[in-house]
């Protein structure tokens, strides 16, 4: 029987897989620390295009993200509190949750952060899901091209469902939230709520029962924060008044203390 991979043996396997699958970091000086180490397989899952990776490599890195998410710790909806109508506030990594589906602020080209270690929702989500996720993003982008032209971006407000992967959420909605480039308008503030609506119905079109959504279109996309919150929470507690039963509970996740300030006040 072959002995079963340590942690360190597959993050050592995965960054000399991931180099040898990169022309140009094959040769690339691997670091002796494990933080080091960490740091160049995310950075080369990162900037990997969407490709076939070889089936023993894709275990393993099923192996070792499963592994550090039971590191991080998995956090599950009787841990959460209900505040009002089925929402709660979770501050924290929302690649930690056990629910049916977490929402990923995405952009147009819907293939994930490219940019390597990035701290975004987008590139923390598909570290932690592993490759498989960009793949899946970017067949389903080429089906909706052939539909609607090889130019064709995500539209705002559409949300897109693909698998968890190696993620504790069984789902992940993709969905472009608006950019504030001049200043706020109430076109911008109607697209942010379609956000909120648009993922709600497409949870209960698909039996998702739980969901946590992330501050969609504040930090680049420059939505100021605590309208946002109040889009967010107002849409929220409306489509769930409408909807009763439909879902058992939103999350609205928070990572920075101004937005969960914001979320207390209004829930």
């Amino acid at each position: 029987m072959k002995e079963k991979m340590t942690q360190e043996q597959r993050l050592d396997t995965l960054v000399e897989a991931f180099k040898a699958d990169s022309v140009q970091y094959k040769d690339l000086q691997t670091p002796a620390d494990t933080e080091g180490k960490r740091r160049i397989l995310r950075s080369l899952m990162n900037i990997r295009m969407p490709k076939k990776l070889d089936d023993s490599v894709l275990t393993v890195q099923d192996e070792y993200l499963r592994e550090r998410v039971l590191e991080n710790g998995i956090v599950t909806l009787s841990e959460i509190p209900v505040i009002r109508n089925g929402m709660s506030i979770w501050q924290g990594d929302i690649t930690r949750l056990a629910v049916d589906a977490i929402v990923n602020a995405a952009n147009s080209q819907m293939l994930g952060c490219f940019v390597p270690m990035h701290t975004c929702i987008d590139n923390c989500i598909h570290t932690f899901a592993g490759v498989q996720l960009r793949a899946e993003c970017n067949r389903q982008m080429n089906q909706l091209r052939i539909r609607y032209g090889k130019d064709y971006e995500q539209p705002t407000a559409v949300p897109m469902l693909t698998d968890g992967y190696n993620l504790p959420a069984k789902k992940i909605i993709h969905i472009v939230g608006p950019i504030v480039e001049e200043r706020l308008t109430s076109a911008l503030e109607k697209d942010l709520a379609d956000c909120y609506r648009n993922t709600l119905d497409l949870c209960a079109e698909n039996g998702l029962r739980s969901v946590a959504f992330c501050c969609i279109s504040t930090g680049v996309f420059h939505f100021p924060n605590k309208r946002a919150a109040g889009i967010a929470v107002s849409t929220v507690d409306s489509w769930l008044s409408q909807h009763p039963g439909a879902i058992e509970r939103v999350i609205f996740n928070v990572f920075k203390d101004e937005d969960k300030k914001y979320y207390e006040e209004l829930i």
